[in-house]
């Protein structure tokens, strides 16, 4: 496959796919177990993910549409991912178009739709990803010896004023968007679980669409203070947007699970094995993505039930709702 096919626009894709998204509107509900699963999916197996879906709903395309997380400039992961889209064309046997998505409800609805066979998910999209859109995580980036994951950092520019998160309280914070779970719903949760701050009420919130962002935001003074990933602050300064001696973080949390790659639970079993096989054995020494994520060194495989504990967990202490919306 060329360049320019691999990534042609969503118009192009939804040409090629039209009569493969279709949304189950006619589909029979099961009487079967499925937790907090949308009532189109079951969870025989209790692994919290849906199960394969229905024979006449699976998805066997001659084109696999893959989207990675919003960022600012979706288009310029066209060319890290580019790599490893060739390696999954050779795995699956099947031709793969990159698609630059917008935004987190975008990624959700077009996978839902079954417009969407592969994906990586932000952390704190990947609950509502897998209860409403059947997302099965199967891989994630990690370090040599195994290890994963990142931390939401509080940030504020050195000359704000501000020197302790107590000084947050009547100063504005910048969120990402409310399913960003480093972004939005574990500063939430940590301001006013361990220092009494509530979101609206001890200080003022705005959102700020993306990580980079709200990095972007606090560098030029356009912020007073922002909740990110502290991989994203990485990323943003290596393009030389500014220096981490210009930065002053407040408060770092534990670790957290980082982008969920994996695929759609319509998708057909063999070709989902096969999207799993291509993520263990993808070459990642010297390759655009190991270029652009230094700090990670390959992927791995994972569970939602296993590595998404924590996140669960917040988002069961922040209210979070799971269900379609």
């Amino acid at each position: 496959m060329i360049e320019g096919e691999r990534f042609l626009g969503w118009a192009g894709v939804t040409l090629i796919l039209g009569s493969l998204s279709s949304a189950c509107s006619g589909q029979l509900i099961e009487d079967c177990v499925r937790g907090e699963l949308d009532l189109r999916y079951c969870d025989r197996d209790g692994d919290l993910v849906a199960d394969p879906s229905a024979e006449h709903l699976r998805l066997d395309p001659d084109v696999l549409v893959f989207a990675y997380t919003p960022v600012e400039d979706p288009a310029q992961f066209r060319g890290v991912w580019a790599g490893f889209l060739e390696h999954l064309e050779r795995i699956t046997e099947r031709d793969v178009l990159f698609f630059p998505v917008q935004s987190n409800a975008a990624q959700i609805e077009a996978m839902r739709a079954g417009r969407l066979h592969v994906a990586g998910f932000n952390t704190g999209s990947v609950p509502l990803a897998v209860n409403c859109a059947g997302f099965h995580p199967l891989s994630m980036m990690a370090r040599a010896d195994g290890s994963f994951g990142y931390e939401m950092e509080l940030l504020t520019h050195r000359e704000s004023g501000i020197t302790g998160v107590e000084d947050l309280r009547g100063r504005s914070l910048a969120f990402t968007s409310p399913t960003s779970n480093s972004g939005f719903k574990a500063p939430s949760v940590l301001l006013e679980v361990e220092f009494g701050l509530v979101a609206g009420e001890d200080f003022d919130v705005v959102f700020s669409g993306r990580h980079d962002n709200s990095v972007l935001g606090v560098l030029q003074r356009d912020y007073e203070a922002a909740a990110v990933a502290n991989q994203v602050i990485d990323q943003v300064l290596a393009r030389g947007m500014g220096s981490r001696d210009d930065l002053r973080v407040l408060y770092r949390s534990v670790s957290f699970p980082t982008t969920a790659y994996g695929v759609s639970n319509r998708l057909e079993p063999a070709i989902a094995s096969a999207v799993g096989e291509a993520f263990r054995t993808f070459a990642w020494e010297g390759s655009e993505l190991a270029h652009e994520f230094q700090e990670e060194d390959g992927f791995i495989d994972i569970t939602y039930e296993q590595h998404w504990e924590v996140i669960r967990t917040i988002d069961v202490a922040s209210g979070t709702s799971w269900a379609c919306r």
